[in-house]
């Protein structure tokens, strides 16, 4: 048992919900116009297998055959503005989900409940629409506010405070072809609180170092209808620290992610399709499907 809860805990707490605060959608870095309001809601689900320590597989127990899924539904409301002579967008994005253990890990128990709560606000130093040439800076702050039990090694709700800070390019190759730049780190505060997740069975203190990401992606816009995107990542960093035991356990992790955009009178629906491509300690994702829906008004 604590070996299995010293390899989860530093797994959940890098990669909870990647794609819901940082990833981008094709223009997500395009400019808003000022003093509009957004409401999306989305769907995400998510499912890790195999275990990888350094790089190889774990199959002694119990990750003989670990899966875990993970289910989020997410709220965010969003309002855009002019800060000055930039444009500025501040949204708000609220969570509900839950994680369930299965296979090899299916003693385990699940988490269901509220996640974190997260706050984020975008600005655009540089806009050209004629161009479609972009550069934005954003920064996101997460509060714990989320379901977390120390009893209990999974759970949707972190217990600390998280920053991020992220900047992003965007402007045409060909055509209706632009290339999107971006990256981000993400700053942890501590766990004073964590037993089982620590392998502990009173409560020891978890920090984690920095965990940053670069994403490379293509947007193409086929018709004033359909939208496509294709991006790269590369995620390096986020080892923990345990009652302060250094535990080695960086993550080095390459995946990819494919987004369809459908612009109708409704609204904006959006579909998107990800898994690792290669990954150096944790568990392995095999599948991200996330289904959103955002209106403007």
């Amino acid at each position: 048992m604590r070996l299995f809860t010293r390899s989860v805990v530093w797994f959940f707490l890098a990669q909870p919900i990647w794609a819901l605060a940082i990833d981008l959608q094709p223009n997500d870095l395009v400019a808003p116009q000022p003093d509009k309001k957004y409401l999306m809601l989305s769907y995400v689900g998510m499912q890790n297998t195999t275990f990888y320590r350094n790089g190889s597989v774990v199959s002694t127990a119990p990750y003989a055959n670990p899966v875990i899924n993970n289910q989020n539904m997410i709220l965010r409301g969003a309002s855009s503005y002019n800060l000055g002579n930039l444009p500025g967008l501040t949204y708000a994005q609220f969570s509900y989900g839950a994680i369930q253990p299965e296979g090899s890990l299916a003693n385990y128990p699940s988490s269901t409940g509220i996640g974190d709560f997260t706050v984020a606000t975008a600005i655009w130093p540089y806009v050209n629409h004629d161009t479609r040439t972009y550069f934005a800076m954003a920064g996101f702050l997460t509060v714990p506010t989320g379901s977390y039990s120390n009893s209990q090694p999974l759970n949707l709700g972190e217990n600390r405070y998280k920053t991020s800070v992220q900047v992003g390019f965007q402007k045409p190759i060909v055509g209706n072809l632009d290339g999107v730049l971006a990256f981000d780190t993400v700053w942890y505060g501590g766990n004073s609180q964590c037993a089982a997740a620590c392998g502990s069975v009173s409560n020891v203190p978890l920090n984690q170092k920095p965990l940053t990401t670069t994403q490379i992606g293509t947007t193409y816009k086929l018709d004033e209808t359909f939208t496509f995107g294709a991006t790269y990542f590369y995620v390096t960093g986020g080892a923990t620290v345990i009652n302060n035991s250094y535990q080695d356990n960086v993550i080095n992790t390459q995946r990819f992610l494919l987004t369809a955009l459908a612009y109708t009178d409704i609204g904006r629906f959006s579909l998107q399709y990800g898994r690792d491509l290669a990954i150096e300690n944790g568990f392995i994702q095999t599948r991200l499907l996330t289904v959103r829906f955002s209106k403007s008004f």
